[in-house]
């Protein structure tokens, strides 16, 4: 036996008993005489005294070769401690070693293994398995694990059943770019990684599976950021015989039971806001309602003035940024040159200063009077001793700038606060969306997305204005889940597939199995995904995913740690019929 208890677990209750303990050293401080060395395993620290008076001098002279990372056992008597620490649980005892076992020395770790460490993200990504030792990546994986365990209990307890789907699938030409697979024992095709499981769900749906749940893996070829990764997991649900209201009750209350169960929060309902909404308030789909600064749309209160670029705009729009009028101008030309930065892509910006004695002051007054000033801060909902910021332009661009400025400014002035947790639904999202390279409407969530039974007229005259049975659930500003109901019937989907562009032979060589599942009764079915690592990292009051993943990628899609992708044998390449310019 290696241990009779971990490292977290022993305190005062414990003292004169014979107790075995093994992990890694954290440090050591030997004072000549006497010797202690911090002792660490998953569970916590638990100290050990090494005592030339009281110890064999065998272990005594070998507690001073410990290094840190060493992994050692040891047996001993727990003991009251001296000189107390209340910062930890086994902080009132230690325990006089009377044997000592090293397992396996260690290398001088390359980074230091503490909360703080001194070691630089690439060191600590190369090095991986030794970050995990540090409590706040070990303390995130181990959060990770009890979401994980309350979406498993929950969804189980609702008679879901959780069914695994296969990893070697079919690729189609929807979404973002497949990874391929090539395939030894047919000879010039290819398997590709699922980007999601969405065919297999609803297949298992036409196999009356009624309640299907699965927390699995998922694969995308993309360009990635601090949010995305090329593998990430998601939670993968199905239902059918069911219509949108109760697929949004279900994953609400999954919702509600983990904010509940992991952060002790009670939210009783969501609120529920339109595509529509979303976007003329807060310019995007996934708005974060935490706090306020609500878009006003300015075009009767500022255009038909003397300001021609006003009049020239397609949209003039502004936000009200709270106790920020007494701003000065090089924090004001500051923000002016952050909203022109490539990534925003703005020409200029217009601000107005409210001042606290009703009067206002803008960069445009030539053209605008203190009445004009104020039908702005009426639009925008600004108050004396804010600061209104404004943009121009085409509608869709200038919006979308306005809300990363939104969401810039909230940054700043510490309203995103990561203990707070504002949950919401966005539903009727356009079913297409015209791509101008391409000349042809895609569907903004994927093929087999139910079109609104109401809009079904529009897919003729008017396919743009189609609403989707779709739905996304958002949480701090954050899209964690979505969904939709499915299209269940083969005319249907044969009619979404024309307006998607496909030729009859397309849609039959990519999604004949699927078609002619529904021709065997399939049942109406809906269903949602949510991804799981930015639920728990945002669940956990982080805005990265790294850190609740084990072992990620860097931003090139790299593992540095095991230094993937790399190159294969040309035998392999040979084997599989594969040619390498």
């Amino acid at each position: 036996m290696y241990r009779s208890h971990n490292c977290g677990e022993l305190n005062a209750s414990h003292i004169n008993t014979e107790v075995t303990l093994a992990g890694w050293v954290q440090k050591s401080r030997d004072k000549g005489f006497m010797n202690w060395v911090d002792l660490r395993d998953r569970y916590g620290i638990t100290q050990l005294i090494f005592d030339e008076g009281r110890s064999d001098k065998t272990v005594f002279e070998l507690a001073k070769t410990l290094g840190r990372e060493f992994v050692i056992q040891v047996k001993g008597t727990v003991i009251e401690r001296e000189a107390k620490n209340k910062n930890i649980p086994t902080g009132e005892i230690e325990i006089l070693v009377t044997e000592l076992n090293i397992l396996n020395a260690s290398l001088t770790p390359p980074f230091t293994i503490e909360d703080e460490t001194d070691g630089g993200e690439d060191i600590r990504m190369k090095y991986r398995y030794l970050d995990i030792r540090r409590n706040p990546v070990k303390n995130s994986l181990l959060f990770r694990h009890k979401v994980a365990m309350e979406v498993r209990k929950y969804l189980s307890d609702l008679d879901f059943c959780e069914v695994e789907t296969p990893y070697l699938i079919k690729s189609t030409p929807e979404g973002a770019r497949d990874f391929v697979v090539p395939s030894r024992m047919n000879e010039g095709q290819f398997y590709a990684l699922p980007q999601s499981p969405q065919t297999f769900k609803q297949l298992l749906m036409v196999g009356g599976m009624d309640k299907y749940f699965q927390i699995v893996k998922c694969f995308r070829d993309e360009d990635l950021r601090a949010d995305r990764q090329p593998e990430f997991t998601q939670i993968d649900c199905e239902m059918a015989f069911v219509e949108q209201e109760d697929i949004l009750n279900v994953f609400e209350g999954l919702t509600r039971h983990l904010l509940k169960e992991i952060k002790g929060i009670e939210v009783e309902k969501f609120p529920r806001m339109t595509y529509e909404h979303a976007m003329k308030t807060y310019g995007n789909d996934k708005p974060d309602i935490r706090f306020g600064m609500e878009f006003g749309e300015l075009n009767e209160v500022a255009k038909s003035k003397e300001f021609p670029v006003f009049n020239a705009a397609e949209l003039v729009v502004g936000i009200a940024a709270p106790g920020v009028g007494n701003y000065t101008r090089k924090e004001i030309d500051a923000l002016i040159d952050w909203v022109k930065r490539p990534q925003v892509g703005a020409s200029g910006m217009v601000y107005v200063k409210c001042n606290e004695d009703g009067t206002y002051k803008s960069s445009v007054d030539k053209f605008y009077d203190q009445n004009d000033l104020s039908n702005w801060a009426k639009t925008t909902g600004a108050q004396p001793g804010d600061m209104i910021f404004v943009l121009s332009g085409p509608a869709d661009k200038t919006r979308g700038q306005l809300s990363a400025l939104r969401m810039e400014l909230a940054t700043r002035l510490g309203l995103r606060i990561p203990t707070e947790f504002a949950p919401l639904w966005v539903v009727d999202f356009p079913l297409l969306e015209f791509d101008e390279d391409s000349g042809r409407y895609h569907a903004m969530h994927h093929p087999f997305t139910s079109p609104k039974p109401e809009d079904m007229h529009l897919l003729e005259t008017n396919p743009g204005k189609v609403r989707a049975n779709a739905y996304d659930m958002v949480l701090n500003g954050n899209e964690i889940g979505g969904g939709s109901i499915r299209i269940h019937d083969k005319a249907t989907q044969q009619l979404m597939f024309k307006y998607l562009g496909f030729t009859e032979e397309e849609a039959k060589a990519q999604f004949g199995f699927l078609m002619d599942a529904f021709q065997f009764g399939a049942p109406p079915h809906g269903g949602l995904a949510f991804g799981l690592d930015r639920l728990v990292a945002i669940l956990g009051g982080q805005e990265t995913i790294r850190d609740f993943i084990a072992f990620p990628k860097n931003n090139s899609g790299r593992d540095v740690m095991i230094d993937a992708p790399s190159t294969i044998d040309e035998s392999q390449l040979k084997e599989l019929h594969i040619k390498i310019d």
